[in-house]
């Protein structure tokens, strides 16, 4: 388990007693009970710990399985099959719900299209510094011919100048500053002590890596000039650019950049725990004693496979070969960090790091880290605004397309407003909601301008709650749950049960869920079916792996997602994932029919078991939803209807509304430990890929606390 967890889970429980209002009582004695003779199976289990990898061996240790089969593979392509078959598993367990990526619905613009990375995996794609931006919104049918041309010359290094001289060509000036939307403020300016993608998405923009992707996906070099491989392939040595310098926020120079930096970055987010350290450990990053200075089984860091051979050559040992691993070093926990300035901010190491400490002043706002990268971020108005500028010291400023760019504040609510600034020029990107298309048709612009933004890798989920303890957020009681101690115990009982979570997630309606926010037409457009996109890898080589016992052959090129598809038909889990060409695109889990048969079950199995479910009396389930939004209300109410309908009233979804978008991300999102994930069911978290491997999203869902996604399962 991880240091941070065995130091703080022992008063976790009694802090919770603050933070979060448990279950305090049982079903015995109370109305409606007396039909129900259940027992809870973890009974006797007052570890937290011991609790949830009980709960976990018993809903997921068939994906485990396969998932530590898969990683112990030599070969690639037999691990890809392999993490298929895991990733089948977890599918047909129905703990989470697939619902959308990122993109996918209508959109206007002032930025040329991939003149940032497209590449699918870590922090590279919302590095701003390559941006092609114009004065003037850009035209549906320009986008479309600059994407076109974006196929042909792609790894050419031609499509930067192309986009410039095309637009050029079409009357658009180009200007070298921007302003973007936020909506959430950083919780964390140390983007080696942060999780949240709120936070990596603006840090990511003041420091470089390694090596990162260009607009053309090609991986170039950044601030490492070049990269050797052993041939065991086990050690990978970098030569650090020299002439690098850390500034301020205010463009003072703090200190020269040294491969030292790097492995004092490396310590520094092992020690911090911010949520991502799994990535170097073993079956990601793999990298030498990670684990063991996690944990503290190993104290001196000089024994973790990261260091500095003189002041610019920087080593990596790894435990086993890791192909993936330069996909990796674009990511922020491989950022580098100014040791000296840290230092000079109270920072410390090891056992001695204590970011609580009166003294420790490190990343406490913009004005507190040292910068590497294209930006500096001068201003911060929480709420209001977050504004970079260039880095006057930047080793690549001349490369820089965007001298400036500021963020601007909304919650999303004043569609007019936003309409209205995209097009006097206040903005330069407009996601288009159903409202904010029916001003744009109203306004005669929505033909000429709206396009439909490209999908990423992220996926969104709908998370169901295992092992639910919290009934109540803070000491305000935000989110109190209304049922009564025998719905409590009767709703923890049922979700136990995999029919009855596959009656769950089979039963609503996806399609109509997204039209709430994206509107009819494109409703389906987002929509993914599978946790690992089904077209992120594919096979290198033909292999042949066994399918519940029978060998099945794969040529070489078959997708990832067949392989899953094939899992799940032989399971005879009525999911589909795999449309032969894609996992995304249609609503391949919405299935009425399945859903009535596996309540079905679920309601026969439970009678067995001493629950009884019927009409009369049915399970409740609560739902967090935005009291602020009119997109969340409406789509938690489409979800509401719609498993309502589809099990005839045995499950009744309870709306449980928050005020505020801050208090709602506290329930959803912003929680450390499943302990403190107050839903029955949820849909406010999601994923998206650190690095070119399938294992970059399985393994968000390992115990014992190695998987990120675990905790919105209520457990670890």
């Amino acid at each position: 388990m991880k240091k941070i967890f065995a130091l703080l889970l022992a008063v976790l429980m009694v802090v919770s007693l603050v933070a979060c209002t448990g279950n305090e009582g049982g079903a015995a004695g109370t109305p409606g009970a007396a039909a129900d003779s259940f027992k809870d199976p973890y009974a006797g289990i007052e570890d937290y710990d011991e609790l949830s990898r009980a709960v976990y061996d018993d809903v997921l240790g068939e994906f485990y399985k396969y998932y530590q089969e898969a990683m112990e593979e030599t070969s690639e392509s037999m691990r890809y099959a392999k993490m298929a078959i895991a990733e089948a598993k977890l599918l047909s367990a129905g703990i989470f719900l697939p619902t959308t990526s990122q993109g996918g619905n209508y959109a206007m613009t002032k930025i040329a299209p991939y003149t940032n990375t497209p590449i699918l995996f870590g922090n590279d794609t919302y590095r701003f510094h390559d941006r092609v931006v114009t004065n003037e919104p850009i035209k549906a049918e320009d986008i479309a011919a600059m994407k076109a041309k974006w196929t042909e010359l792609v790894g050419t290094g031609e499509y930067e100048a192309y986009v410039k001289s095309y637009l050029a060509e079409k009357g658009y000036t180009i200007k070298d500053t921007a302003t973007f939307y936020f909506d959430a403020d950083p919780t964390y300016w140390d983007v080696l002590a942060t999780s949240y993608a709120a936070d990596s998405e603006i840090l990511v923009q003041t420091y470089d890596g390694l090596i990162e992707y260009n607009m053309e996906n090609q991986p170039i070099a950044a601030l490492a000039e070049s990269y050797e491989v052993s041939e065991d392939g086990l050690t990978y040595t970098f030569k650090i650019r020299q002439g690098v310098t850390w500034v301020d926020n205010q463009n003072r120079k703090v200190a020269d950049l040294k491969a030292d930096d790097f492995v004092a970055g490396m310590q520094h987010m092992m020690d911090a725990q911010g949520g991502l350290e799994y990535l170097v450990c073993a079956g990601c990053a793999n990298i030498v004693n990670a684990d063991e200075y996690i944990a503290g089984t190993v104290t001196d860091f000089a024994e973790v496979g990261v260091k500095a051979v003189d002041d610019y050559t920087l080593q990596y040992t790894l435990t086993q070969p890791t192909s993936y691993f330069p996909t990796m070093l674009g990511y922020g926990v491989f950022a580098p960090m100014s040791r000296s300035y840290y230092e000079s901010k109270g920072g410390k190491f090891g056992e001695e790091f204590d970011s609580t400490a009166d003294s420790y002043l490190y990343g406490k706002g913009p004005d507190s880290i040292a910068y590497c990268g294209p930006y500096v971020i001068t201003s911060f108005t929480s709420n209001n605004s977050i504004v970079l500028e260039a880095n006057k010291s930047y080793w690549n400023k001349d490369g820089n397309n965007l001298k400036s760019f500021t963020y601007m504040y909304t919650d999303g609510t004043d569609h007019q407003k936003m309409y209205d600034d995209f097009f006097n020029g206040v903005v330069d990107t407009l996601g288009m909601t159903t409202q904010r298309v029916e001003i744009a048709k109203n306004k005669g612009t929505f033909n000429d301008f709206a396009y439909v933004s490209e999908t990423d890798a992220t996926t969104y989920c709908g998370f169901l709650n295992l092992n639910r303890t919290c009934y109540a957020t803070g000491a305000d009681k935000l989110g109190e749950s209304k049922k009564t101690d025998d719905q409590k115990a009767r709703a923890e009982f049922a979700m136990l049960n995999q029919h009855f979570r596959l009656a769950v997630v089979q039963s609503i309606d996806r399609g109509t869920y997204n039209a709430q926010s994206v509107g009819e037409d494109l409703k389906l457009n987002s929509l993914v079916n599978s946790y690992t996109p089904g077209t992120y890898v594919n096979l290198a080589e033909e292999i042949t792996v066994q399918i519940n016992g029978t060998d099945k052959t794969y040529p070489a090129g078959t997708f990832y997602g067949q392989i899953m598809q094939d899992q799940l038909d032989a399971d005879g889990v009525a999911l589909k994932v795999w449309n032969g060409t894609s996992s995304a695109g249609f609503d391949g889990w919405y299935n009425v029919e399945a859903a009535k048969a596996e309540l079905k079950k679920a309601i026969e199995e439970l009678k067995a078991q001493g629950l009884n479910i019927s009409k009369e009396n049915p399970i409740y389930l609560d739902f967090p939803v935005r009291g602020d939004s009119d997109v969340s209300k409406n789509q938690k109410n489409v979800m509401k209807q719609s498993i309502e309908a589809v099990t005839d009233g045995c499950i009744i979804i309870n709306l449980v509304e928050y005020a505020t978008r801050d208090d709602y991300l506290a329930a959803t999102y912003r929680f450390n430990v499943g302990a403190d994930a107050n839903y029955d069911l949820n849909d406010g978290s999601g994923w998206g890929p650190d690095y070119g491997d399938p294992s970059t999203y399985l393994g968000t869902m390992l115990p014992d606390y190695a998987g990120y996604m675990t905790k919105s399962l209520g457990i670890f």
